[in-house]
């Protein structure tokens, strides 16, 4: 038998959908308020959720978005709001279907019908508190414990750390980081991200048997110290030459650089120690011979006849 949960504060409502759901074959639970419907899905997880967004206690998109943080369980929203908007902002939140009140029963039944046959496996059986070294997060009741003492969290670090300890072990990245916790309008602002991540860090301390860790330019990764190949940075291979770096065994030594051959000098021509021999000095050239002029013959010099 279909387990749903109704979630409404109009108690004619929840009377009503109590005995005709009850006639075609669901098991109905109720709540008044989003608190209460919070409780009872984190008590006997449902199979689908029915939730009315006007609660008196908490705005019934809070209720989805949280249930979303631990829960892949069918949400239809209940609402007396037609509004485009409305609808939008629901179904963004993690609602599944949206039903405008008032509504016709057999469009519900259709409607959960439908919920029924989409519904991941594996639903019913979800973990509602998980650890990671002595980190437990509760979440359903929003509450994250180190070794048993609570940590004072604002609502948006917790969304954080819930979502990593979702997936503890895994590299979350940026964009799924900020599209789960922030919204689907979100993607790209990195800078949110560093910021909350070492707001995470100071509050949560140094304890060794967990970690937040940073993958540059990737995104973040919850991971315990019992988790050693999380917590070890893969090796990467020394560049060739480094100090330190052994040559494999059997491995060839480069060649010797080839000699030039030895260029023989020229006859009548020098060469200079520690000079290449291809460098080859040339002889100076003879300095002029003064030439004998005949007496009379000078510059000056008048001829008589």
């Amino acid at each position: 038998m279909t387990r749903v949960l109704v979630v409404d504060d109009d108690d004619a409502l929840l009377r009503a959908l109590r005995i005709s759901l009850s006639a075609r074959g669901y098991r109905v639970e109720t709540a008044r308020s989003g608190a209460e419907g919070l409780q009872r899905a984190a008590a006997a997880p449902p199979e689908v959720v029915v939730l009315d967004l006007g609660l008196p206690d908490l705005d019934g998109l809070e209720v989805c978005r949280r249930i979303r943080a631990w829960s892949d369980v069918p949400i239809i929203v209940l609402s007396a709001a037609g509004a485009e908007a409305r609808k939008v902002a629901a179904l963004d939140g993690g609602a599944d279907d949206y039903v405008t009140k008032p509504f016709g029963l057999a469009e519900l039944d259709a409607r959960l019908r439908v919920a029924i046959r989409h519904r991941p496996r594996g639903a019913e059986g979800v973990e509602t508190v998980v650890r990671s070294g002595t980190l437990e997060v509760d979440l359903p009741g929003r509450v994250a414990r180190i070794q048993g003492r609570p940590v004072d969290l604002t609502a948006r670090e917790f969304d954080l750390l819930a979502y990593l300890a979702r997936h503890a072990g895994k590299v979350c990245t940026h964009r799924m980081i900020l599209t789960e916790v922030w919204g689907p309008a979100y993607g790209t602002e990195v800078h949110y991200l560093r910021v909350y991540a070492n707001r995470l860090r100071k509050k949560l301390g140094g304890d060794p048997s967990f970690s937040l860790r940073t993958n540059p330019g990737v995104g973040y990764q919850l991971v315990a110290e019992s988790d050693p190949e999380a917590l070890e940075p893969p090796e990467t291979p020394e560049p060739a030459g480094a100090s330190g770096a052994r040559e494999p065994a059997g491995a060839p030594e480069p060649p010797e650089p080839a000699e030039r051959p030895e260029v023989s000098p020229r006859p009548g021509v020098s060469t200079v120690a520690g000079v290449s021999p291809a460098v080859e000095l040339l002889p100076s050239p003879a300095p002029p011979q003064a030439v004998e002029q005949p007496p009379g013959s000078g510059p000056g010099s008048r001829t008589t006849r």
